[in-house]
C-alpha cells in the first residue's frame, strides 16, 4: 500500500493534533485531507509552518488545561440534589443516570458531555453519591450529588410489628 506523510493543520480524532507529521494512506491524503485543507504534504517549504503550528498548539493546550482546572474547582465545590419519585418505604421509581446529572449541572451553569462522567451504573438508591468527571487527560474532578425523594417517604409497617402492639 502506498503511504504519504502529511502535516496536520487541524486536530483530527484518532490521527493527531495540529503540527503533527503523520503517515496516512495515499488515497486518504489525496481524497480527504488535502482537498479539505486539513493537511499539507511534507516539503521543505512547510517546515516553518510546522513550527508555527506547534507553537499555536502549545498555547492552545495550556489554555485548555487552565480552563479544565477552573472547571474542576467549580465542580468540586458544587453539590447538586436530584429529586426522584419514590414509593412505599422510600423505594425509587427508575434510576438517576448520567443524563439526569448533566441536565442538573446545566441548570447550575456547568456544561459537560456524557462521556466525561464515569457513572458505571445508574444510581438506584437514595442518599449521597460521588462520580468522577474527566475534564482533561490530566485532570479528574469529583462531583458530589444527593438523590432525594420529591414526595414524603411513607414508612411501611410490617404485619409482625402490628401484631406485637396488640
Amino acid at each position: 500500500m502506498a503511504t504519504n506523510q502529511v502535516l496536520l493543520l487541524q486536530p483530527i480524532q484518532g490521527l493527531g493534533a495540529e503540527g503533527d507529521t503523520v503517515t496516512v494512506r495515499a488515497g486518504y491524503a489525496r481524497n480527504f485531507l488535502l482537498p479539505r485543507k486539513i493537511a499539507l504534504p511534507i516539503t521543505h517549504a512547510n517546515k516553518k509552518q510546522m513550527e508555527s503550528l506547534l507553537k499555536a498548539r502549545e498555547a492552545r493546550e495550556v489554555q485548555e488545561l487552565d480552563a479544565a482546572r477552573e472547571l474542576a474547582a467549580k465542580i468540586s465545590s458544587t453539590t447538586i440534589a436530584v429529586a426522584v419519585k419514590t414509593g412505599e418505604g422510600g423505594k425509587m421509581y427508575g434510576a438517576v443516570t448520567a443524563n439526569d446529572l448533566i441536565i442538573r449541572l446545566k441548570e447550575e451553569g456547568i456544561e459537560l458531555v456524557k462521556k466525561q462522567l464515569s457513572l458505571p451504573a445508574p444510581v438506584k438508591d437514595l442518599g449521597s453519591h460521588t462520580v468522577a468527571v474527566k475534564l482533561h487527560s490530566e485532570i479528574v474532578a469529583e462531583l458530589k450529588f444527593e438523590v432525594v425523594s420529591e414526595n414524603p417517604i411513607e414508612v411501611v409497617e410490617d404485619d409482625t410489628t402490628a401484631e406485637e402492639e396488640e
